[in-house]
């Protein structure tokens, strides 16, 4: 099982946090007071792999603690929703006789009790047909009926048909019908229901509304896994563990092993000193020797025992041997995996044991001589420490499990936090990552759409944002995302020393496209720039000019501004044109495309049958797909909306992110999906040539 987004509800400073994403790698980014913390130790208690006790004096919001402390029934405070994997699908088909797309998918909730509760989804969403919607099914039947011109024979029958649907429709009652309650309606409609063999447009259209009927029965009577005890039982033990690490256990350079040896074994250390037994046990296993094995290899003959013989002195001399090859084999075989992870320096690691002492030594190509481990940088024993504990725990005893850091590398030099950086891309292989931080060094501007921003509300509460657009009347949100606008800072001066060419666009789902155009033109052979071309997100329009002076030094030539053509867009290309772009207006883009409406924005820069594919997942639950509402003539974005409020959809908040990113992983699947000889592809290539030029 994978984890795919959570939510925590009425969890310390958490009222409700609303759905959080998570991929391979999140981070969660906010200043100090925010809240990060308390959104990643809910999902740790979710599933802890060790500890994570609910407790309530800790747990509870302080305000409601009272509230909650008496309740007979206590609240949820977490929800997760994972993909299942196919093995995992397939055994819950065969527990329940559920169709597979109703198993894909399941929401697990725990409340401050520790009981659990698990829904299938969407079987869990679709268990009941709502009065409502039956009722406009009828009702559009009726309105269907009144407007054909038919004859006298078909007349009588049309207008018994809408008596008997009006006297339904009175009839039915309540908020969602079940199978019965169906069965029930449809009996009310039997004297209306046409013969197989009946002609003319009134049976036509009362078969079409019994079908329809038909279908809703099916949809009731297919089998919820939800309802299967076993199921929810074999989705609750498959859940994947979590982990939270928010001390790392740096290691002393000099280890007493006796200790060593004693706190392994013991219960109830402090969580300073757990730590650093957990990263102790951990190299120990890396070494493949217990610290007892190595004591008794290193023992001397006791002095009490009298005059050793040559035999006795020759096992102790081979012990003692075999304990110092096996050191430097381990010795050797760390020094190489490291290096694949700290690009600070090319250190070597050295192992020694002596008496009841193990000690560990480290030495570099400027610094040849060994130093112990306390004596080099506390980096670098944070970075050990921690690689240590990744490299073996997540490979044995984490396998699987989602990993929740807090606050990791803050020790470590920003270089090597980036580094920390790829040390997540090669451990989410195996492991979900999720980290906060408030490091500008910890967000990778290429994967912008990884982060969610934490700050307070106005009312105290912490909140979460996927919308990385600072708000100037919320400060405390234009606070959190600073490490975002850092980090693209940095990320524009690593691309300015690459001689890159770079375009500011106005929003992460700009960027997200484009990115995803440039690699389609380059796939197929379209496009060759000499230069790599870099968009780079503003924020909105008011954080282009920003932007663009970041970008430009004092005698340097500004980079391309790409704009959506509506009025922010415009006015915001008329104020460049006469100022700053005056003698480069060409520099200055404003998207346009053959469109009837108001404004045209880069979403309109897809093939609108392609794109109304992905926004169809967005816009889950109505009749209607989007595919058959959407107009290629009409601006895309406003039909989305539209379409969104004629069914009553909520839009959450950066869906044009998501509908980016969406559209980015499926043309990137199949660059074949848009073909380059249609107008799009033309359109795209010439957009580009003008970055190019």
């Amino acid at each position: 099982m994978k984890i795919i987004k959570f939510r925590v509800y009425g969890f310390r400073s958490v009222e409700d946090s609303g759905w959080i994403d998570i991929g391979n790698v999140s981070a969660l980014i906010g200043t100090n007071e925010s809240g990060k913390t308390n959104l990643l130790i809910p999902l740790w208690k979710l599933n802890p792999a060790k500890n994570g006790e609910i407790k309530p004096t800790t747990d509870y919001p302080r305000k409601r603690y009272n509230e909650i402390r008496v309740m007979d029934k206590k609240p949820t405070f977490v929800t997760a929703q994972f993909e299942l994997a196919p093995n995992e699908i397939q055994k819950v088909v065969e527990l329940t006789g559920a169709v597979a797309d109703d198993a894909k998918f399941v929401e697990i909730s725990r409340d401050f009790d520790g009981k659990y509760s698990a829904i299938f989804i969407p079987a869990g969403q679709n268990a009941g047909v709502t009065v409502a919607s039956v009722k406009e099914l009828l009702e559009q039947t009726a309105s269907d009926l009144k407007k054909f011109s038919v004859d006298s024979a078909e007349a009588e029958t049309r207008d018994m048909a809408i008596r008997v649907i009006a006297t339904t429709q009175t009839n039915i009652s309540g908020n969602e019908l079940d199978v019965n309650a169906l069965v029930e309606v449809v009996c009310s409609l039997d004297a209306i229901k046409p013969k197989r063999r009946a002609q003319g447009l009134v049976a036509a259209r009362l078969k079409q509304l019994f079908s329809k009927l038909d279908l809703l029965d099916h949809s009731l009577q297919r089998p919820n896994p939800t309802q299967n005890a076993e199921a929810r039982s074999y989705v609750l033990k498959a859940m994947p563990s979590f982990v939270y690490y928010s001390n790392y256990g740096n290691l002393d350079s000099e280890i007493y092993l006796p200790h060593v040896i004693e706190n392994l074994e013991r219960a109830g250390l402090g969580a300073k000193e757990e730590a650093k037994t957990r990263t102790l046990k951990v190299l120990f296993e890396f070494v493949k020797l217990e610290p007892q094995e190595i004591l008794e290899l290193g023992r001397d003959l006791q002095r009490n025992q009298g005059r050793p013989n040559e035999e006795q002195v020759a096992a102790v001399a081979e012990k003692k041997k075999e304990r110092d090859i096996l050191l430097q084999s381990a010795s050797t075989e760390l020094t190489s995996k490291f290096r694949n992870w700290w690009r600070q320096g090319e250190y070597r690691f050295r192992f020694q044991a002596d008496g009841d002492h193990f000690r560990i030594w480290v030495s570099d190509d400027k610094r040849p001589e060994d130093i112990e481990l306390e004596g080099r940088s506390t980096g670098l024993q944070w970075f050990f420490s921690f690689y240590l504990i990744f490299l073996v725990e997540s490979q044995d005893s984490h396998q699987g499990s989602v990993l929740l850091l807090d606050e990791p590398g803050l020790s470590l030099h920003p270089l090597a936090q980036r580094d920390l950086s790829q040390f997540f891309e090669n451990l989410s292989r195996t492991n979900q990552i999720l980290y906060t931080t408030h490091s500008p060094f910890m967000v990778d501007p290429d994967h912008l759409d990884r982060v969610k921003a934490v700050y307070v509300s106005p009312e105290g509460a912490t909140t979460v944002s996927s919308d990385l657009r600072a708000n100037e009347k919320m400060t405390a949100q234009s606070r959190s995302i600073y490490p975002v606008y850092a980090a693209l800072g940095l990320s524009v001066s690593d691309t300015l020393l690459q001689g890159c060419q770079i375009i500011i666009v106005e929003g992460a789902s700009d960027q997200l496209a484009l990115s995803a155009i440039k690699t389609y033109l380059i796939g197929h052979g379209l496009l060759s720039p000499r230069r790599d071309l870099v968009f780079i997100p503003a924020g909105g329009v008011r954080g282009i000019t920003t932007v663009v002076g970041i970008v430009s030094g004092p005698t340097d030539s500004p980079p391309f501004v790409l704009l959506d053509d509506d009025a922010a867009g415009r006015d915001l290309a008329k104020k460049l044109c006469s100022g700053l772009y005056a003698a480069e207006k060409e520099k200055v883009i404003k998207f346009s495309r053959e469109t009837t409406g108001s404004d045209t924005e880069l979403e309109d820069l897809w093939p609108p049958n392609f794109l109304a594919e992905v926004a169809n997942k967005l816009l889950r639950g109505p009749d209607e797909d989007f595919s058959d509402f959407i107009q290629p003539s009409l601006p895309f974005c406003e039909q989305v909306e539209a379409f969104a409020k004629k069914h009553a959809i909520t839009l959450q908040e950066g869906w044009k992110v998501e509908l980016a990113k969406n559209a980015k992983t499926k043309l990137l699947r199949d660059l074949s999906a848009i073909p380059t000889d249609g107008a799009q592809a033309i359109r795209w290539l010439e957009l580009f040539r003008t970055f190019t030029k």
